[in-house]
């Protein structure tokens, strides 16, 4: 089955993500979603892509664009796959919904050489204001679900993120912060940064 490009335009912050893939790579995109970025990576970039979902409804869909996506758990399912077997792994905003982020982080970097991590920014002002001003778990644009009805357990802030990846001892190869409407923020001063960006996208891959 021939898949076809998404008929809607690409999220901003999708694209930001798909111009950091060389065309014609090996791409596993974990946490694929309805397969939209998959869909726009293998149309337009040539890529052999593959996908990893854990919403059963959202596999559906993908297969019906004639993606190859599996259903599976990025914090059990990683280790099925063998080493090397892509150039890129990517991660987008299902990093904070693990429970063994760093774990996962690992099994992207086994199984890729450049792993792609985008996340909810917790160090964003809103963020901090409103936990400051209300005393109570935000709720905004990219953090859409009250406390008790999250998927996300583990966030962080750009900063925790750049700790993490100097603990396990990764390159950055490229930091690119977001806006709250996707697009590449203009400050990238990593205080700025976290202060301003709604979101960021990380490119990683270990060091040589």
């Amino acid at each position: 089955m021939t898949v076809v490009a998404p008929s809607n335009p690409l999220r901003p912050d999708l694209r930001l993500i798909a111009d950091m893939v060389v065309p014609g790579s090996r791409v596993l995109d974990v946490g694929c979603a309805d397969g939209m970025l998959l869909a726009y990576l293998v149309a337009e970039k040539d890529v052999d892509g593959r996908g990893l979902e854990i919403d059963h409804r959202r596999v559906q869909l993908c297969l019906e664009k004639g993606l190859s996506v599996v259903q599976g758990d990025a914090d059990t399912d990683l280790d099925d796959y063998p080493t090397g077997a892509f150039d890129y792994a990517i991660l987008s905003k299902t990093l904070q919904a693990t429970h063994r982020p760093a774990g996962v982080l690992d099994s992207l970097l086994r199984i890729a050489d450049k792993a792609i991590v985008s996340f909810p920014n917790f160090g964003h002002w809103r963020v901090r204001g409103r936990l400051a001003v209300t005393g109570r778990m935000p709720v905004t644009g990219t953090l859409r679900h009250p406390w008790h009805a999250t998927p996300n357990i583990h966030l962080c802030t750009v900063k925790d993120f750049i700790d993490l990846a100097r603990d396990m001892d990764l390159a950055i190869e490229r930091f690119v912060p977001v806006s709250d409407r996707g697009k590449r923020q203009v400050w990238t001063a990593l205080r700025v940064a976290n202060l301003f960006a709604d979101s960021a996208i990380f490119l990683v891959s270990r060091k040589t």
